[in-house]
This record gives C-alpha cells, structure tokens and sequence, in this order.
C-alpha cells in the first residue's frame, strides 16, 4: 500500500464519533474495523509489565498498546482515567480495560485513521487537575484557561447537522458571536451539535 498513513487519514470516521465532557471518542470496535478493512494485515499487541496489562508508578496506572500497520509498529501509554479523566489510585478491572480500549484507538489514529477527530483537542486521555488542586477563583474555569478551538471533525458533522436540519448557518453563527463555523471553540462546537441533533430528532 502506498503511503498507507495518507490512505487511513482520508477515511471518514466522524460519524462515529462521540462527545463525552467536551471530548471526542472513536468506538474501538468502529476504529478496529475500519482498520482491518483497510488492511487485514494489520495487528496490535497490549504490552505487558510484568506479566500485568499495566504499570503502577507513584503519578498512576498507565497502559500501553501497540498497533502495527504494512510493518510499522506505533505504541500508544495511556493514563488509566475515571469517568473524569482523574487519574486513579486502584482502578478497577474494568477502568484499566477502558483504558486499553483507548490506547488502541489511539494506537490507529497514529496510522492516520481517525486522526482528525483529536486534532486542536486534550484528547480522551488529557490531563485534568483534581478540583482541589485547581486555582480558588470565583471566575468560571472557561475564565481561567483558553478555549481550544472546534476540532475538524466537529466542524465538519456540524456542516452535515446544518444541511440535514435545513438550518440557516447565519442563525447558528450570529447564536455564538462568531464569523465563521471554524471560529467556534470546541465548547461551543459541542452545544452546536446537540442543539442541532436535536432539531433532527424533532423533524
């Protein structure tokens, strides 16, 4: 396959990905997919710490996972999360699976494909700061640290949302005090998206 990373880049994931606290996730089984579709060939292997699918150090859990594409091998470390992605002190059987769930995804998006969906974003693994541990301020957190931009991904179902719902794309622009859909900050993207899957599960 010739330059297979620009082969799984082109192929759209969007419409499977998902919004979950401001971030954007790729199903594993759509990701594994995709890529076996692509190329059957292709493999990937959950590496092993002591004969454990984890690592435990003094900042957390991590795992790793590592996908090999046409003979290329690319490994993801993922921080084992909550539901919001603190990381944890003794995650559960299932917390450390998830986590691998992501690694993988991850992992494929290094080959390219569904890569976009995490572009301009702290991805599903990002870092978030205990409350404790985070500046007192009577300021909102949005005050506090800026807000990354609408991701590619984001943009484009949003231009999907818009012809599917017959919606006026000024309306939706002059709504967020914003010029153009790329302006729109990744927060703003995602109340766009579920006000406008909303419009289409009314039509």
């Amino acid at each position: 396959m010739d330059n297979y990373f620009a082969h799984l880049a082109q192929i759209n994931v969007s419409d499977h990905a998902e919004r979950k606290g401001g971030f954007s996730y790729l199903s594993w089984t759509h990701a594994v997919q995709q890529l076996r579709l692509a190329d059957p060939t292709a493999c990937w292997e959950v590496r092993r710490f002591d004969g454990l699918p984890y690592l435990k150090t003094e900042t957390g859990f991590f795992v790793e996972v590592a996908v090999t594409v046409q003979g290329v091998t690319l490994s993801q470390i993922h921080p084992v999360f909550d539901a919001d992605n603190r990381p944890l002190a003794a995650p559960t059987c299932f917390e450390i699976n998830t986590s691998i769930q992501r690694a993988l995804v991850k992992a494929i998006a290094l080959h390219g494909l569904g890569l976009s969906i995490y572009a301009g974003e702290d991805l599903p693994g990002s870092d978030k700061a205990p409350s404790e541990s985070r500046p007192k301020s009577s300021a909102p957190v949005s005050e506090l640290r800026p807000q990354s931009r609408a991701t590619a991904a984001q943009l484009r179902y949003i231009k999907r949302l818009i012809e599917d719902t017959g919606s006026d794309l000024a309306k939706v622009l002059e709504y967020f005090g914003v010029g153009a859909l790329d302006q729109l900050t990744s927060r703003a993207a995602s109340r766009a998206i579920k006000s406008l899957e909303m419009t289409r599960r009314a039509a």
